[in-house]
């Protein structure tokens, strides 16, 4: 059986060299066709050194956002964006120790507007994963060489086949493996741009420099059937987007703090070739069963084959402990938002807690970074941990101050366990005033 499913050519003559560009431009031909078939232009063997190729997660993303349609920004959405905003930041003036960050770009923004304003910032986040798993792939390769350092070496009894250099495959996997992972981020990104309410809904650093920025057309279909006036609904999203944006803006810590844990699963990424053939089979015996066929050359059967997960890697405990930080920190921007929203508006939002209700309900099910990382890690961030997080800052709060309350982020960030004993993490903290003991 020939590699991958493709020939080199139509000689009869075996010990005749091969023609590797040629076979090169068929395979990428071929799966850009498969690509085709899906919409989806760019992917496959593309050549590029990039890990994750830009153009296949922009135009990706573009395709899906367009498809489920993106209204154009109108001099009423930016009138009502501006003057929700300019609200929220007077009131956060009174609820948090971060002073207001000046807005350096559009403040409302169509779908479309978001993927483009967003982009960058979810290429650096995303593609240390692509990068951890190009390594592990070369270093899988190297270690086996494919048993004796070609693919297609045969013992004498067989008859000979072609020889590929393991060099050129591990090539052909990365750009294929990444594209795979472009195409699934831009999937993810478009479909979160039908629902966002802002650059920092989904609780990450995407933007730089920092600033607020709503999406009206999300926000209006987030506040329908609520019974709600929409200027209180967009007065609420304004808080917590302008939040998360001053948290954001005076701890530039925090935004390595969040890359580094993302780095820190990738490059523990390592492939166990055994597992993946077993769960292969599982997938193939699934689909079997389903009266589906797995196809090797079809883009299709490898996202479904992603999906269920025949590519994961066996966590490390050292992955599972940058995904614990991971899964924490977010916990902790969500809750640490919800108390200085609950703070800022006091009595001044008569609807607050209904707004706050619907959120956590809607978060419980679909919330933007629980899509995204369940997606490309497998990661499910608990709405209970983000309950215990907003009860923590609260109780901060009620001991020290606003500031004290704030002053936490620029030290050592509270575990998941300490978010149920808040007194004993501030005890725990505290410089004694005698340090003679030490």
């Amino acid at each position: 059986m020939t590699p991958f499913g493709f020939t080199p050519g139509n000689s009869d003559d075996s010990n005749e060299p091969v023609d590797f560009a040629a076979m090169m431009q068929q395979m990428q031909q071929q799966i850009q066709e498969q690509f085709s078939k899906l919409g989806i232009n760019g992917p496959g063997f593309t050549g590029s050194t990039e890990p994750l190729p830009k153009n296949i997660v922009r135009d990706t993303a573009k395709k899906f956002t367009t498809a489920q349609g993106s209204s154009p920004i109108g001099a009423n959405d930016v009138a009502e964006i501006e003057q929700a905003i300019s609200i929220a930041e007077l009131w956060l003036d009174e609820a948090t120790f971060f002073p207001k960050s000046p807005n350096t770009g559009n403040v409302a923004l169509a779908r479309t507007d978001w993927v483009d304003t967003t982009l960058a910032g979810w290429q650096t986040t995303v593609e240390p994963l692509a990068l951890g798993l190009s390594s592990a792939i070369g270093e899988l390769l190297n270690q086996a060489s494919f048993g004796e350092g070609e693919v297609g070496e045969t013992s004498a009894d067989e008859q000979p086949q072609m020889q590929i250099p393991v060099g050129m495959i591990a090539t052909l996997l990365r750009s294929f493996i990444g594209s795979l992972i472009a195409t699934q981020l831009g999937q993810s990104i478009g479909g979160l741009a039908a629902s966002v309410t802002g650059t920092h809904d989904v609780g990450l650093p995407l933007v730089e420099p920092v600033y607020p920025a709503l999406v009206p057309q999300n926000i209006d279909e987030w506040g329908q059937d609520l019974n709600i006036p929409m200027d209180e609904v967009r007065i609420f999203h304004a808080l917590r987007e302008s939040a998360v944006a001053r948290l954001f803006a005076h701890n530039p810590w925090l935004i390595s703090y969040i890359r580094t844990a993302i780095s820190d699963y990738g490059k523990g990424i390592r492939i166990d070739i055994d597992a993946i053939q077993r769960q292969a089979q599982e997938v193939f015996d699934n689909a079997s069963q389903e009266g589906k066929e797995f196809d090797p050359t079809n883009p299709e059967s490898f996202n479904i084959a992603l999906n269920e997960g025949i590519f994961t890697p066996d966590e490390t405990p050292a992955q599972r402990a940058a995904l614990t930080k991971l899964e924490t920190v977010l916990a902790l921007i969500d809750g640490w938002s919800e108390e200085v929203v609950t703070l800022a508006a006091g009595d001044r939002l008569p609807n607050l807690v209904a707004l706050q209700e619907t959120l956590r309900r809607r978060r419980a099910t679909s919330a933007p970074a629980q899509q995204l990382f369940a997606t490309m890690f497998g990661l499910q961030v608990s709405p209970k941990l983000a309950r215990e997080a907003s009860t923590f800052w609260k109780a901060v709060r009620e001991v020290r101050d606003i500031e004290g309350r704030d002053r936490i982020w620029s030290g050592i960030l509270p575990t998941s366990d300490d978010l149920l004993t808040p007194q004993s993490y501030l005890a725990s903290i505290e410089i004694p005033d005698d340090l003679s003991g030490l």
